[in-house]
């Protein structure tokens, strides 16, 4: 669902509302109200996925140290392998240089629209086009090499 919020998607809104509506007086205008909003859920989802991992990462200690013990949280293999997955997509992110990551971020991070992007980034719209484009195949890149590593 939302930025990889899965079924915790309506959780994470509410609390980037509730967050918004605190923050309400810090809104200055320079961007969209709808590009600010998406970036308070976009902080709202990552702080999300850190407590899913510190969760997810006491499951497999607690595995690790008794083998032979049930896992007793239902799918916590599948969020660890999820969890990795967006670890190297992050990781190929750092990579990219930033005006690249900046326009990913905007695109599919964020979620704006080609028009909310060139407002958001003060860019003419090809530019934001033609860097998306090389973004991507940047991004594809390096995560085609970090599959390549790790099998």
């Amino acid at each position: 669902m939302l930025l990889g919020a899965g079924s915790d998607s309506e959780d994470v809104i509410q609390e980037a509302f509730v967050k918004a509506y605190r923050k309400l007086s810090r809104y200055r205008g320079e961007s969209s109200f709808r590009s600010w909003l998406l970036a308070i859920v976009a902080n709202e989802t990552r702080n999300l996925h850190r407590s899913r991992g510190r969760r997810d990462g006491l499951v497999l200690r607690a595995a690790a140290a008794d083998p032979t013990a049930e896992i007793t949280e239902d799918g916590a293999v599948d969020a660890v392998l999820a969890g990795e997955r967006r670890a190297s997509l992050v990781q190929a992110l750092r990579q990219l240089p930033v005006r690249d990551r900046e326009v990913i971020v905007c695109r599919f991070f964020l979620d704006l629209s080609e028009e909310e992007t060139v407002a958001a980034l003060g860019w003419p719209r090809g530019t934001v086009k033609s860097r998306t484009s090389r973004a991507l195949a940047k991004l594809r890149g390096l995560l085609d090499r970090e599959e390549v590593r790790h099998g």
